[in-house]
């Protein structure tokens, strides 16, 4: 019995659930590869932003980290990963909002201008 148990132990310290030779070790490190393009994108001009693609970074960052943290083994590397890509599409998606809502002031101000209403006198 105790042999069975130390045997056990050993195969756990030889083959951890995360090392790379499993889907757990190469799924976050890859997937770091969207972060840094993501990260990259901000320095790009807002009108050439994707709503598509960066609401995809920040739904499937979202729904991915919450999963890493239910699944057995947990997997905290994906989950870190997953959590940053979520990041970066909430940053892109404010980044996109707020250029078109200062758009929509701007061209309601210049709708305003010319058009002005007439002052009762």
């Amino acid at each position: 019995m105790a042999t069975q148990a130390s045997a056990h132990v050993a195969k756990k310290a030889i083959n951890p659930a995360f090392n790379p030779r499993t889907v757990h070790f190469w799924a976050p490190i890859l997937k770091w590869g969207l972060v840094i393009a993501g990260i990259g994108d901000f320095y790009r001009p807002v009108e050439s932003l994707s709503v598509t693609q960066n609401l995809a970074l920040l739904a499937t960052g979202s729904i991915w980290t919450r999963w890493c943290l239910i699944i057995k083994p947990k997997n905290y590397p994906l989950a870190a990963v997953n959590f940053f890509l979520a990041g970066v599409g909430t940053v892109q998606m404010s980044r996109i909002a707020w250029y078109n809502w200062n758009l929509k002031k701007q061209q309601d101000a210049a709708a305003r201008a010319r058009n002005p209403t007439p002052t009762p006198a």
